[in-house]
């Protein structure tokens, strides 16, 4: 056994069998020992942002981490974007980053970089492998860390000479997790006493306090409180849906946060952090809160959210039961379509138990209004801002969960980021549905252009902001990418599309013109 193969033990003993990977010459031998392992499923990405962007996606409805394969420092610079984004999605993820033979890295050769420096701020835990000896431990210790609290980025960079290397070292034993912070009770008596004092009182959760049990917790602690209880304004994951609570979110455009608050003397979070601008805006504030409101952390991000959710309800007490939307949709309309169209036939479509992966940006900002009765689905969105996620997230899930129909909701300009992700899709024969917003212009940027107070874009804003010369054809890039795919332009086409798309299995793209 050679280092390679060690690290591959070491990745099975502790349930990693998923790796998504766009390797080079100097991960040959870490190839080769995956090639030796038929436990290992190794999904190829044909850019490192749809790899770390899978693994992403794969976190988050695996719970628990997959491994990526990058090529030295430029393939992991590659796809910092998306391990930004899984950052803040708190996902755990091991990165194993290909590094030069320690002996080599003398001649300074054209690859040669400071895969420390590159790795460090989207990193929570960052090693490297030297001596074929050391990967088993280094290994084991990126893996814990990827597992602490709620979850985090390791990544380990191995040595090619540690790889290919041969060892007598053992398989460590398998790690062991740390268990969450337990609540504190000083905390959870404060917030009590600040949701039992009659203020206006905002509980902001976020993580696994947005899964169906724990929501319904809160639901029902909101009630004997008076509290109104929201979701941060990106969440990793949220289960949602007819039979579960309808939660909303804190909206993104900063006037509407603004006005969400304004009479919000008290703020708990769980999980949460409290609410600021995306930007800074000329005149406006970067707390979306009143200068007087006070804020309790009941808990915090790497605590034990339901545990912390269960003392809280001891302190508090509970109404009898929570409040479930109901299954029911409102009327499809006709003729012209629009993003509300979009999420209408969504709602009266979609499959129970679906996933939804929303990197729509603006075009999809009241998805939410409209499908809090629709099936029960998981709801994934883009958490760290940086755009190319949607495409390669839903490729990720739909690996994580193949008896579960994906739903990518994929604005036009985002998706050109990463849309190599459809041919992983085709190639891994994934049952995912992408949605492809068309409206051919970052409009998200044209709305910001006003936000800031600059003037109505001109001549040179627009060919920075526009998509319409030459216009994308998504339909030919999907057939290009292996993808069947189709456009609509009318509400009545798209809904008998997806009719069609969700009643097969794999992948499928419609263009939506919206």
């Amino acid at each position: 056994m050679n280092g390679a193969d060690l690290l591959c033990e070491t990745l099975l003993a502790n349930g990693i069998d998923t790796c998504f990977a766009n390797p080079g010459t100097s991960e040959m031998h870490f190839v080769a020992a995956l090639d030796r392992q038929p436990r290992m499923r190794c999904v190829l990405g044909l850019f490192e942002g749809v790899v770390t962007g899978a693994a992403d996606g794969y976190a988050r409805m695996a719970d628990r981490p997959a491994a990526t394969l990058l090529h030295l420092g430029p393939g992991l610079a590659n796809g910092l974007a998306n391990l930004h984004n899984a950052r803040r999605a708190r996902s755990p993820i091991v990165n194993v980053v290909g590094d030069h033979a320690t002996y080599h890295l003398q001649y300074d050769a054209p690859l040669t970089s400071d895969i420390d420096s590159l790795a460090r701020p989207m990193s929570h835990w960052l090693g490297r492998a030297q001596t074929a000896d050391s990967v088993g431990e280094r290994t084991a210790q990126a893996i814990a860390a990827a597992q602490t609290g709620a979850g985090g980025i390791s990544t380990l960079i191995l040595h090619a000479d540690a790889a290919w290397t041969d060892t007598s070292a053992p398989v460590p034993a398998a790690v062991v997790p740390p268990a969450p912070a337990a609540p504190d009770p000083v905390r959870i008596r404060a917030a009590a006493e600040a949701l039992r004092d009659g203020k206006r009182t905002t509980i902001l959760v976020t993580g696994r306090a947005l899964r169906a049990p724990q929501a319904e917790m809160l639901d029902r602690i909101a009630q004997r409180t008076g509290a109104r209880l929201l979701a941060q304004q990106a969440n990793a994951r949220m289960q949602r849906g007819a039979g579960r609570v309808a939660l909303d979110r804190v909206p993104y455009v900063i006037d509407q946060a603004l006005a969400a608050f304004a009479d919000t003397e008290q703020l708990v979070l769980i999980g949460a952090r409290a609410p600021v601008g995306f930007f800074a805006y000329p005149g406006k504030p970067g707390s979306m809160l009143p200068p007087d409101c006070r804020v309790i952390e009941a808990a915090g991000p790497d605590d034990d959210l339901p545990a912390a959710i269960a003392a809280l309800a001891a302190e508090t007490g509970m109404a009898p039961a929570p409040r479930l939307a109901e299954r029911g949709t409102p009327d499809m309309p006709q003729g012209t379509l629009t993003p509300d169209a979009i999420a209408i036939a969504l709602a009266r479509l979609m499959p129970e138990n679906a996933i939804v992966c929303d990197e729509s940006v603006t075009s999809g900002r009241d998805f939410f209004r409209s499908t809090h009765g629709a099936a029960p689905h998981d709801f994934l969105q883009l958490t760290g801002g940086a755009i190319g996620e949607g495409i390669p997230m839903a490729t990720g899930a739909a690996v994580a969960c193949p008896d579960r129909k994906v739903i990518g909701l994929q604005a036009d300009g985002s998706g050109m980021y990463t849309v190599q992700g459809l041919w992983t899709q085709a190639r891994e024969r994934l049952d995912v549905v992408t949605i492809i917003f068309a409206n051919r212009l970052y409009k998200i940027l044209h709305g910001e252009l006003r936000n800031v107070g600059a003037n109505a874009p001109g001549e040179n804003a627009r060919r920075m902001l526009d998509l319409d010369d030459p216009a994308l054809d998504w339909v030919d890039i999907a057939h290009g990418m292996g993808v069947e795919a189709a456009r609509a332009d009318t509400a009545e086409a798209f809904t008998d599309l997806l009719r069609s798309a969700l009643s097969r299995k794999g992948p499928f793209l419609i263009e939506a013109v919206v």
